[in-house]
């Protein structure tokens, strides 16, 4: 029952997906920290949004488990506590998912004590009974009675998990969404353009699964244009197109590994 974390990156990841599932099947509470690093293979520890899919959908099952992108070393700070909560109140797998640039930042980071603890309880062998955590099934319909189950839950709790923010969205006219280190970049590039007469807001989801779909939809709606920014050709255009499947006004700017810089975005929108 102890509460517990572990951490990787690129092929570690990879290898984890193995247990990482099992903990879903059997919805088992953990805390996965990725700092993702650039591939194929092991790459370099650098720049790098390439393990989104597999955060967020690794594995042989549904994608149950919740996955926060950090942008900063506050937030890698405070998603910590925050996942810990996460995991154990709803017991799914959650990860806090950044990147090299910011596993190697260093910035000054307040501190905060968590009022609100979720208890840690023990799983096997509570009141001396034997526990049967099974992700083992004979046939197909004594899964999908379970899935179901876990599918409903999930559903249930994303409401209440679901995260993102807005910066200049009100009167925008060109939408940008980014998530983790390159939000952080859109946002600069954001007040240095809207100085300029520029009617540009950013949209940032900081949970990439569950994924707050209302909020981007109805901005896109008021919005002529949208532009996805990643360091990955596809991971996270691929989570943000699936509600917004076939709108015309949706554009891209991808670099696979390498950063994108504030720069890089202004000279984009002009």
């Amino acid at each position: 029952g102890a509460k517990a974390l572990t951490a990787t990156a690129g092929p570690g990841h990879i290898l984890m997906q193995d247990p990482l599932a099992m903990a879903e099947a059997v919805r088992l509470p953990m805390v996965t920290v990725v700092m993702q690093r650039g591939g194929p293979s092991t790459g370099t520890v650098v720049y790098g949004q390439q393990e989104v899919s597999m955060a967020c959908f690794g594995g042989n099952g549904e994608g149950l488990r919740v996955v926060y992108s950090i942008a900063n070393p506050q937030e890698a700070y405070s998603y910590m506590i925050k996942s810990f909560k996460t995991a154990w109140k709803y017991r799914f797998p959650t990860f806090v998912l950044g990147d090299g640039y910011v596993a190697k930042m260093k910035q000054l980071v307040k501190l905060h004590i968590s009022r609100t603890q979720i208890k840690s309880e023990k799983i096997l062998g509570k009141f001396g009974k034997v526990v049967n955590m099974r992700n083992c099934y004979n046939i197909e319909s004594q899964l999908a009675d379970v899935l179901k189950k876990d599918i409903e839950d999930f559903n249930k709790i994303s409401k209440k998990i679901v995260e993102s923010e807005t910066f200049q969205c009100r009167n925008a006219s060109i939408l940008l969404v980014a998530h983790g280190i390159v939000s952080q970049a859109a946002r600069e590039a954001v007040e240095i353009l809207r100085k300029h007469g520029q009617k540009v807001g950013l949209f940032r989801p900081i949970t990439l699964n569950p994924f707050d779909y209302a909020t981007l939809s109805r901005l896109a709606a008021n919005s002529k244009k949208m532009i996805i920014l990643e360091s990955s050709t596809g991971h996270f255009e691929r989570i943000v197109k699936q509600k917004l499947y076939g709108s015309t006004k949706i554009e891209t700017y991808q670099k696979p590994v390498e950063p994108i810089s504030v720069e890089e975005i202004v000279e984009l929108i002009k």
